[in-house]
C-alpha cells in the first residue's frame, strides 16, 4: 500500500524540487497534492512525467494523507503544522518556525535519524536551516572520530536561498550593468550582483544575524549541544549551491588522511580532495547532485588537533527538499506511522 503526500507551497522553488526528488527517488504515493495558496489554485506544477494542478491549502482536508511536506515560510508552518498534525498527518516542516522547539525533533537522516521518535509529541518533524544542514552531514563522521571542541564557519550562501523574487534581482542587475542601468536592491539590503553581502536574514542584539544564530543552535541540537560555533553568513551572486569554509578544532588527535577516509565512508558525504587545479567541488557542479561534497581537507597547523575543509551542497536539495523526503522516508523505513505498523 502507497502513501499520500501533500506538498504544501508547491508553487516556490522548494516546494517544485520536493515535487522532483519525490519522482526522482520513487517515493511509494499513491497520490500525490500540491497545495498553495488561493491565488495559485488551478497553477500546474510538474510530478515525474504528470502535471498537478494546485489545490487550497484553506480548504484541503488532511485526513487519510499520510505527509504533509512544508514549505511556505514560518507564518504558514505556525498556523498550519499544528492543524495538520492533529488531523493525523505527518507534517515535515522547511521552515524555521518549529526548529527549536524542544517537542518537535530537528533531523537530518544521516546524522540524528534516531532523534526522530520524538515527533509523535506534536506530529511534526523540522527540517534545519539549508547550511546547517549541508553542515552537520559533514561534521558527523569526524566528530564521531575524534569530538570537535569548536568549529568557525563562514557561509558563502547563493541567492535561491531567498527565493525566487531574490534569484529574478540577482538576473536583473547582471544584466542591467551591461546596458548601463543602475542596479537597485530590493530584496537585498545592497547590490548583489558582482557583491558579496555578509548579512543574511534579520540582526539580534549580540550582532549576530539571525542565520548565524541558526547554524549555532541547529548544530547543537542536531549533533553535539558542547560544541561551540561561530559564523559568518554570507550571499553571494550565485544561483543555486551553497559553500562554507569550515575550520574545526578537535579533543583528540586527527589527520587529513584519517577525515578524507571517514568522509569518505560516512552516508551523505563525497570526497573530491585533489591538490591540483580544479581539484575541488564548485556550486555549479553540485547543482542537481543529492550528495553534499567535502573537498580542501588540510590540517590547520595554528592549533592542536585543528582541520579546516570546504563543504559544498545544493541548497535546494540537502539543504531543503531532499533532506524533507529523507525524513519521510526515514519515517517509512521504521515503521514509525500507525499504517506502517
Amino acid at each position: 500500500m502507497g502513501y499520500k503526500v501533500a506538498v504544501v507551497g508547491a508553487t516556490g522553488n522548494v516546494g517544485r524540487e520536493m515535487l522532483n526528488i519525490l519522482a526522482e527517488r520513487e517515493f511509494p504515493a499513491d497520490e500525490v497534492f500540491a497545495l498553495a495558496s488561493r491565488r495559485s489554485v488551478g497553477v500546474e506544477v510538474s510530478f515525474g512525467d504528470k502535471r498537478l494542478k494546485c489545490q487550497d491549502l484553506e480548504t484541503f482536508d488532511f485526513k487519510g494523507v499520510d505527509f504533509a511536506l512544508l514549505s511556505a515560510g514560518s507564518t504558514v508552518s505556525k498556523e498550519w503544522a499544528p492543524k495538520i498534525g492533529a488531523a493525523g498527518c505527518l507534517a515535515i516542516d522547511n521552515s524555521s518556525y518549529w526548529r527549536m522547539d524542544p517537542d518537535v525533533p530537528l533531523i537530518v537522516p544521516e546524522v540524528n535519524a534516531d532523534a526522530i521518535e520524538g515527533f509523535r509529541k506534536k506530529n511534526i518533524i523540522a527540517n534545519p536551516n539549508c547550511s546547517t544542514a549541508q553542515l552537520v552531514v559533514a561534521l558527523k563522521p569526524l566528530h564521531d572520530l575524534a569530538k570537535i571542541k569548536r568549529a568557525v564557519v563562514a557561509t558563502y550562501q547563493s541567492v535561491s536561498g531567498a527565493g525566487k523574487d531574490a534569484m529574478d534581482e540577482l538576473w536583473t542587475q547582471t544584466r542591467g550593468i551591461f546596458v548601463t542601468d543602475p542596479p537597485a536592491p530590493e530584496q537585498f539590503t545592497k547590490q548583489i550582483a558582482f557583491n558579496v553581502i555578509p548579512h543574511i536574514d534579520v540582526f539580534m542584539e549580540d550582532g549576530a544575524t539571525k542565520e548565524e544564530w541558526k547554524l549555532t543552535v541547529e548544530t547543537k541540537k542536531i549533533l553535539d549541544k558542547s560544541i561551540k560555533l561561530t559564523a559568518t553568513a554570507v550571499r553571494v551572486p550565485v544561483f543555486v549551491g551553497h559553500g562554507e569554509a569550515v575550520n574545526l578544532e578537535f579533543e583528540k588527535p586527527i589527520t587529513a588522511e584519517e577525515a578524507r577516509e571517514a568522509l569518505r565512508e560516512a552516508p551523505g558525504c563525497l570526497v573530491v580532495d585533489k591538490r591540483e587545479d580544479g581539484g575541488y567541488v564548485t556550486p555549479v557542479e553540485c547543482v542537481g547532485e543529492f550528495a553534499t561534497f567535502i573537498s580542501r581537507i588540510r590540517e590547520d597547523q595554528t592549533i592542536d588537533n585543528g582541520l579546516s575543509l570546504w563543504v559544498v551542497s545544493d541548497n535546494l536539495r540537502k539543504g531543503a527538499a531532499l533532506n524533507t523526503v529523507q525524513i519521510a522516508e526515514t519515517v517509512i523505513n521504521r515503521n514509525l506511522l500507525n499504517k506502517a505498523a
